[in-house]
């Protein structure tokens, strides 16, 4: 693939990356958006992860950036366009462009994401290994992306990890964590050292590259366990509620089938403490337990009390997973929101 070739390719992502955004982006709360804008922004001018974007300048291309929105969905129901590959790629035929771009050291990512947001990415490939019957693939610097740059996802048997989309996200939580004092990040952060935060973030980037890893092992186990009705239910629940606690409780499912039991039995201290800092939510709802866990005037994790806890929260989000889908097999949509309304006001 030469320049031209890599160019085309980019600018084509970037645009069915800038039409998912000007259908999605505005859906999130005020405060949500700008910050996600404002994590957009310093990557579409590669700033440095810590810099200040200058205000004028961030207004000014929030600005320009909804003028492009507004003018795509003027545009109306037009379809995302296809990848200009050797053979033209569906953009969200993710393996087959896969297939294509292997031997040119790219990975590229598409998906639905939350509420139905498409999600597409362009980044170089880090690494790509088997593991536990999964493909796992790193990529590395993004070439095109939106405003949502989900760390990891799994799809039919593979993993994909955006390290460039994990490092920002991590610096926006220790941003936060440095202001708000919140105990377990900037103690996870600590065993990194914090002292030096850029440096510090980046050591926690590469270091919990693994976390994600057994968690999306979790996501393909918690599917073999509730079945392809899962995915369908996801996708035609149309209630945001409902699908919060979906996605919420099969996080949850997943983690207690893989992530923590692996985590525990390497006494991996940091990534617990790195968990238990991203652990929020509906999911901390699901299992207070779990919370209890973790000694927060000390910064200290309760091993013993953590088993308990994870199998116990294994067994009801099990359950309670396997209740929401008999829902939806005897009473359809209204009945799974129904369902799901109940299991939050139990929590």
């Amino acid at each position: 693939m030469d320049q031209r070739e890599l160019t085309r390719l980019i600018d084509a992502v970037q645009r069915n990356c800038d039409r998912a955004d000007a259908l999605h982006a505005r859906e999130k709360s005020l405060c949500t958006y700008l910050l996600g804008m404002r994590e957009y922004f310093r990557w579409a001018e590669q700033l440095p992860l810590g810099a200040a974007p200058d205000k004028q300048r961030l207004s000014r291309w929030i600005a320009e950036r909804e003028q492009v929105w507004d003018l795509l969905r003027e545009q109306g129901d037009a379809d995302f366009e296809a990848l200009p590959l050797a053979a033209q790629v569906d953009p969200f035929d993710e393996a087959g462009a896969n297939r294509q771009l292997a031997a040119h050291g790219l990975v590229y990512g598409a998906g639905i994401g939350l509420f139905g947001a498409p999600l597409f990415f362009l980044a170089t490939r880090e690494s790509a290994q088997p593991r536990d019957g999964a493909q796992v693939i790193v990529a590395g610097r993004e070439l095109a992306r939106g405003i949502v740059a989900a760390p990891a996802a799994s799809r039919a048997g593979t993993i994909l990890i955006r390290l460039d989309a994990l490092r920002r996200w991590l610096w926006t939580r220790a941003e936060a964590a440095q202001r708000s004092h919140e105990r377990p990040f900037v103690a996870a952060l600590g065993v990194y050292g914090a002292a030096d935060t850029a440096a510090a973030v980046e050591r926690m980037a590469r270091g919990e590259v693994e976390t994600l890893v057994l968690h999306e092992l979790g996501e393909l186990r918690a599917g073999e366990l509730l079945g392809p009705e899962w995915e369908d239910m996801l996708a035609g629940v149309a209630d945001r509620r409902a699908e919060l606690m979906l996605r919420a409780l099969r996080d949850l499912l997943a983690d207690c089938l893989v992530t923590l039991p692996r985590l525990l039995a390497r006494d991996a201290q940091a990534s617990l403490l790195f968990w238990f800092a991203t652990f929020d939510g509906l999911r901390r709802a699901l299992a207070p337990a779990i919370v209890d866990a973790y000694r927060a005037e000390d910064g200290r994790i309760d091993a013993t009390a953590l088993e308990g806890a994870v199998r116990a929260a294994r067994e009801e989000s099990l359950a309670g997973a396997l209740g929401l889908r008999s829902a939806w097999r005897d009473g359809g949509r209204d009945a799974l929101v129904e369902a799901t309304r109940r299991l939050a006001c139990a929590h």
